[in-house]
């Protein structure tokens, strides 16, 4: 089930360092949301606290509210680890378990879970998982062996089945491309196309044609210098974004006056 998030008065610190000033925005069900902006505006800080990722860096600590479908995420009797079951991640670079079969890498989260069955369901949720990413006529024939064996784009999308596995409401993808070669980034930004259909998506991105070409909506962070908090400059639809947006700051970074 695609739920909800709105993000309420977000401040999000590194110890004492304020990484990203009071962030409001809201992202709908079945619909991809990119965040952009130059490094370092706090966009993959962000999507990190959506799924309550920024907390495991010592020291990290927000303020403000995610809600998924109305339900505080950070309420003090919602356990973090069920929020990112709920809440799934992909990231930056692929990352299988190198040396576990294709197989055991796609149904290794609902094994850590304690949610895995018998065998015979276990095929059948690799097999549905692998088909929803795109990946199963690649690799049916050999389940048994390594997944660290794939090509990157091929592993990338192992990830992608390993997250959909667990039947999460919500995937956030970290610069899911930027590690690939054109070819297996068309091939991901295909899935992203067929994951809405079922999921709520939030993907960070440096490529402003791929916000362009995925995305129903674009939210772009910036931040006012060195040190400073990033702060969300405007979020709306990415037609919109990248053809008439309402600050001239987002002009002027997608039209590669700087960034």
């Amino acid at each position: 089930m695609a739920k909800r998030i709105d993000v309420k008065d977000l401040d999000i610190y590194y110890g004492k360092f304020h990484a990203v000033d009071s962030v409001t925005l809201s992202v709908p069900p079945r619909n991809v949301t990119a965040f952009i902006g130059p490094s370092g505006c706090g966009k993959s800080t962000v999507l990190r606290t959506l799924n309550r990722m920024h907390e495991v860096i010592p020291g990290a600590r927000v303020d403000g509210d995610v809600l998924l479908d109305g339900e505080n995420i950070y309420a003090s009797n919602v356990d973090p680890v069920q929020v990112r079951r709920t809440i799934g991640m992909v990231f930056q670079r692929p990352n299988p378990f190198p040396t576990m079969s294709i197989k055991d890498n796609v149904v290794a989260g609902l094994k850590l879970a304690g949610g895995a069955g018998n065998r015979k369901q276990l095929d059948e949720i690799a097999e549905r998982a692998l088909r929803g990413a795109n990946l199963w006529n690649e690799v049916k024939d050999r389940l048994n062996k390594p997944g660290g064996g794939l090509s990157g784009g091929q592993q990338q999308r192992l990830c992608i089945a390993r997250a959909i596995a667990v039947r999460p409401d919500v995937l956030l993808m970290d610069e899911p491309c930027s590690a690939l070669d054109p070819i297996s980034t068309l091939a991901i930004e295909d899935l992203i196309g067929e994951l809405k259909k079922d999921y709520t998506i939030v993907i960070v991105t440096h490529n402003m044609q791929q916000a362009a070409r995925v995305s129903d909506q674009t939210a772009f962070f910036n931040l006012a210098g060195v040190g400073q908090p990033g702060r969300l400059v405007e979020l709306n639809d990415t037609e919109k974004i990248f053809s008439n947006p309402n600050e001239k700051a987002t002009e002027d970074y997608i039209s590669g006056r700087f960034g």
